[in-house]
């Protein structure tokens, strides 16, 4: 016959800690009460009884145990819907153990408090200042944000086109225009250190025309300009506002390429045409060879670690056999299926899947699991860029 401290002599022996485990305490005295309930049933009812209870509640605290360990991988983006949606599928259809994928879920943002999330691919907060700002409070708390949300505030195409020329990456000769407008809350006397006017001459004879114009800072193709002589160049600069925009030499191309890299090391070059329109633009027919793909892998992954971006497209034109470095800083990059194609759809996906799940899984509880580039790390170890 079996009583009450036989069936609790029986639950300490499944290995559950002890008592002191609050999960062990609530079925401690569960088990009391249901003896009560049920005394005037013989042993062998009440024992059977109360083993079904036991049962089905060490279950629960078994699921429980395994959601808590589970790491959880975020998407966060905006109007775009066929990549976030294929991203998540595609992680949890590989179905690995202790692994989840979802939209990434707001309610609140309290300082110092994680998000929930173990990974987050940010794909909206270039537009959304108060994502950016939940990606850093998470960031701090031991989030993996791919891509690191403070480089990425920090970061502009400017800077990028100076660092590739201390790195060895053939860029265009690009120099920096001021705004056209005053910025907001400023005078001209707020710009008692700026020469008036600019040594144009010099600018112009350096990058030559025609050029680009474009800002500074930013993406998507907006605000760029085709600039055919001084006095186009300086009618279409009174038109860009605020901006500040770069001057860029042109490069008369021969093939042109788009190229994702994700997680520093899985690259795709796609041909590219940006002279056609936006839905034809992955509609080329250059064939470089394995020469070539080389040479164009190993620029694109030299830029990406100098930068630290983990998802990252690069944009190469190549004239008289040089890839020159056109467009780098492009940290949500588009993923879209009726953009890109399928076949490059598809690659994606798998790709930023399976960084995502190696971050996930690499991911250390209460640490920095951000990516650093190799400016940054070597620019404050006081190291040489090269």
């Amino acid at each position: 016959m079996l009583y009450y401290h036989d069936i609790l002599e029986k639950v300490k022996k499944t290995g559950l800690q002890s008592f002191r485990n609050p999960f062990l305490n609530f079925l401690k005295k569960l088990i009391f009460n249901l003896y009560k309930i049920f005394s005037f049933f013989s042993s062998e009812i009440k024992f059977g009884i109360l083993a079904i209870v036991i049962f089905f509640f060490l279950i629960f605290q078994i699921h429980s145990i395994k959601i808590d360990n589970m790491k959880k991988i975020g998407i966060l983006f905006g109007k775009e819907r066929s990549f976030p949606e294929a991203f998540v599928e595609r992680v949890n259809q590989k179905n690995i153990d202790g692994i989840t994928a979802e939209p990434v879920r707001i309610d609140k943002v309290m300082q110092g408090e994680g998000s929930g999330y173990d990974v987050i691919i940010d794909r909206i907060s270039q537009d959304v200042p108060f994502y950016r700002a939940f990606l850093k409070n998470a960031a701090l708390c031991g989030t993996a944000v791919i891509n690191n949300p403070f480089w990425w505030s920090a970061d502009e195409k400017f800077f990028n086109n100076c660092l590739a020329t201390k790195i060895d990456v053939p860029v265009p000769k690009t120099v920096l225009i001021p705004s056209s407008s005053l910025p907001a809350d400023t005078t001209d006397i707020s710009f008692s250190n700026l020469a008036y006017p600019l040594d144009w001459d010099t600018i112009f004879s350096y990058i030559g025309f025609p050029a680009y114009m474009k800002p500074h800072a930013g993406g998507g193709w907006k605000s760029v300009y085709k600039v055919t002589g001084v006095d186009d160049f300086f009618n279409k600069h009174g038109e860009t506002g605020e901006l500040v925009m770069m001057l860029q030499e042109e490069i008369i191309f021969d093939e042109y390429y788009r190229c994702y890299c994700i997680g520093g090391k899985d690259v795709r070059i796609m041909p590219y045409e940006p002279r056609n329109p936006h839905h034809l633009r992955y509609v080329a027919d250059f064939k470089p060879d394995k020469e070539r793909l080389e040479q164009m892998e190993g620029i694109v992954l030299r830029i990406c670690k100098y930068l630290g971006y983990d998802f990252n497209t690069v944009e190469l034109a190549l004239r008289d056999g040089v890839p020159y470095a056109i467009d780098f800083c492009n940290p949500a990059p588009d993923a879209e299926l009726t953009s890109v194609g399928e076949e490059n759809f598809n690659w994606v996906v798998e790709a930023s899947a399976n960084f995502a799940i190696e971050k996930a899984q690499s991911h250390k509880e209460g640490k920095d699991n951000l990516t650093w580039g190799e400016y940054l790390e070597r620019s404050t170890k006081g190291k040489d860029l090269i």
